[in-house]
């Protein structure tokens, strides 16, 4: 299918191939025609699916030019709401609209001079209220409103300022939800606010004849070891380091720069602007290791992953398909490699159960053991959990 079949204008056509984008993804396929005939709409899809073209590119055939805020976009951090409206100005180049980004730590003076002329504006809830109170955002033409990365604001705790900001805007006003998963608190919006609402869901999927997926079974005290001789004897370009608490994410970035690898961190409790900074850099080149936490990650668009290491596992099994589908896109190939420890058991065997992950045992015999400095400059890991590993019956080795 391409976007012509799907009655999309032809300056936006135009504008997504020269960003390389020929035809839509799934999710596109199905939310598309839907937004384009004004339907209430809840995507559920994964990140690098296209979520933000789904949404993005039917508000830019709706809005039309000095007619005022006619769309707002609301996203949980700084970083996707700069990304997503430099999308929006990729795509819709060519149609003459004005799109304000609005978000703490920068100039409140230029962000009301960019509101008074925008169509579109895609901010944080926080700073969209600033604006709102202040009387600098006027919502009253309102056409869509959509909230991004929707779980992710669940779990942040900004669904109060989301209501808030929605009471603002007039109630014919079509609503876009789109995230992950669908919680207690999106069904709640979905029940008070969208009438009729249709939940298109993108399948949860990984590339098996791109992807490689390994597991090495580990001692917990070792696995720091073990992925820093990983890192040193793999040929990684580019790798992500996914770890489930900010604790971990903390220390294991400590720790690798300690043994002389330049990597960066990013997690939930990082201030915005410094989120910012380490994705730019890292898109950049600027290094090659970037340890993160799942929740900091979710809906940024960081390019050209080779790698993916699982340092440990998060309770929720869709949480492993969305790290490891970081790599393997665009045709290209991507390995996924996770260290498993006995407290990790579990978590894998929900995995296995639930997706059909073509995944293979790896062993090693021999590496250098390393110190794994903890909070304490003085105090060292060496606590033993004797683990012998355990095989996954079923399971590819």
């Amino acid at each position: 299918m391409s976007f012509e079949v799907l009655n999309v204008r032809s300056e936006i056509i135009e504008a997504l191939r020269e960003e390389g984008i020929v035809n839509p993804t799934a999710i596109q396929t199905k939310t598309i025609p839907l937004i384009q005939e004004g339907k209430n709409v809840i995507g559920i899809s994964r990140t690098g699916s296209g979520k933000t073209a789904s949404f993005g590119v039917p508000i830019l055939e709706k809005v039309s030019p000095k007619k005022g805020v006619q769309s707002l976009v609301l996203a949980p951090t700084r970083e996707l709401a700069n990304q997503i409206s430099g999308e929006l100005r990729k795509w819709g180049r060519r149609l003459n609209l004005s799109i304000a980004t609005i978000f703490g730590g920068v100039s409140f003076d230029q962000q009301v001079r960019n509101i008074a002329r925008a169509e579109i504006v895609v901010g944080t809830p926080g700073r969209t209220l600033d604006h709102l109170s202040n009387g600098n955002l006027n919502l009253s033409q309102v056409q869509i409103f959509v909230l991004d990365e929707a779980d992710k604001m669940v779990e942040m705790g900004l669904i109060e300022d989301v209501e808030r900001i929605l009471s603002a805007t007039p109630h014919g006003r079509q609503i876009l939800l789109f995230g992950a998963t669908i919680s207690h608190e999106i069904d709640y919006l979905k029940n008070k606010y969208m009438r009729n609402a249709v939940v298109a869901e993108d399948e949860l999927y990984v590339e098996k004849d791109l992807l490689q997926q390994y597991y090495y079974n580990v001692q917990h005290q070792e696995k720091f070891s073990l992925l820093v001789h990983l890192l040193k004897t793999e040929p990684v370009e580019r790798a992500i380091i996914f770890c489930s608490k900010r604790s971990t994410v903390e220390l294991l970035n400590k720790n690798l720069r300690l043994q002389g690898i330049k990597s960066e961190m990013i997690h939930g409790k990082m201030r915005q602007n410094k989120r910012l900074f380490v994705i730019q850099r890292f898109n950049e080149g600027k290094m090659r290791y970037l340890v993160a936490s799942s929740v900091a990650a979710r809906g940024l668009d960081i390019k050209d992953i080779t790698h993916i290491f699982n340092y440990d596992l998060a309770q929720d099994p869709q949480e492993y398909i969305h790290r490891v589908g970081r790599t393997a896109r665009a045709g290209e190939s991507g390995k996924a490699i996770t260290l498993l420890s006995q407290q990790d058991y579990d978590a894998f065997e929900a995995i296995l159960r639930k997706y059909r992950v073509d995944v293979e045992e790896k062993n090693i015999t021999s590496f250098p053991k390393l110190r794994f400095e903890t909070q304490s400059r003085h105090q060292f890991a060496f606590k033993r959990d004797f683990n012998r590993g355990r095989r996954f019956g079923g399971w590819r080795r």
